[in-house]
């Protein structure tokens, strides 16, 4: 049985945020404190909803659950947790970037196929979420040096507990200097692509890489592309960049 497919991680996000809603009172911990960790679970498990409905389903099923149950014995203030708690995970500013989808394990195993690095090259994961990007950057690149930003911090702490051989750091991927890297890898949404084009057209070092999965460049022409092990797209981009020929009206 495939335990992601839907709707099997938003029940068992469900039934285990009620577990822990309903022992960890029996441990003499507050109930405040045990609805805070069960909205917390509900929202780190929103990685596995595939869609924003489904995001959101799988945050908000176990208060909104709780609240329908007329069971909850806790202070008005209680309820603003799930919402600071996604707004720790999602923050505002990074809202108009990519959301949390994470990189397939093998998306990448291709890669050096087309792109040879040597061993210690810098390689980035603008926006590495739970560090995902990292993984499979690494199996493509075992010697390479690891890198990644991510704005959310608990996300940063997460993907750092996960990929304890790379360097990653809280912040903001725009303001972050990408010249030091050999390739940068993202995975964004394709409004955001425009707005990474310009910036590693600036930044970007002659015959370091620019990779994107799932979504091209449109105003670039690709120096070559892949195909990962479930059939996405892999863009690659090596500077300087050529434009894509305009076309005709």
């Amino acid at each position: 049985m495939n335990l992601l497919r839907w709707p099997i991680p938003a029940l068992l996000t469900w039934g285990a945020a009620w577990l822990i809603y309903r022992l960890l009172p029996q441990a003499q911990l507050p109930v405040a404190l045990a609805f805070a960790l069960a909205c917390a679970l509900g929202v780190v498990c929103t990685v596995f909803g595939a869609t924003l409905p489904r995001k959101l389903a799988i945050a908000i099923g176990f208060p909104l659950s709780l609240l329908l149950s007329g069971s909850a014995v806790l202070p008005a203030w209680a309820w603003l947790l799930p919402v600071l708690l996604i707004g720790l995970i999602y923050p505002v500013n990074a809202w108009r970037d990519a959301p949390l989808f994470p990189t397939p394990a093998r998306a990448l195993t291709d890669l050096p196929q087309h792109i040879r690095l040597p061993a210690g090259a810098a390689i980035l994961d603008a926006g590495c979420g739970l560090g995902d990007g990292l993984k499979a950057l690494r199996r493509a690149y075992p010697d390479a040096s690891f890198h990644g930003i991510e704005w959310s911090w608990p996300l940063r702490a997460l993907a750092a507990l996960r990929c304890p051989w790379a360097r990653i750091r809280q912040g903001d991927i725009w303001r972050a200097d990408w010249s030091a890297y050999a390739m940068v890898y993202l995975f964004q949404r394709p409004e955001s692509m425009p707005r990474a084009v310009a910036k590693a057209a600036q930044e970007l070092k002659p015959g370091h890489w620019m990779v994107s999965l799932e979504f091209k460049a449109d105003e670039l022409e690709a120096t070559a592309w892949a195909t990962g092990a479930d059939g996405r797209p892999v863009w690659l981009y090596q500077a300087p960049f050529r434009r894509a020929p305009a076309l005709k009206s």
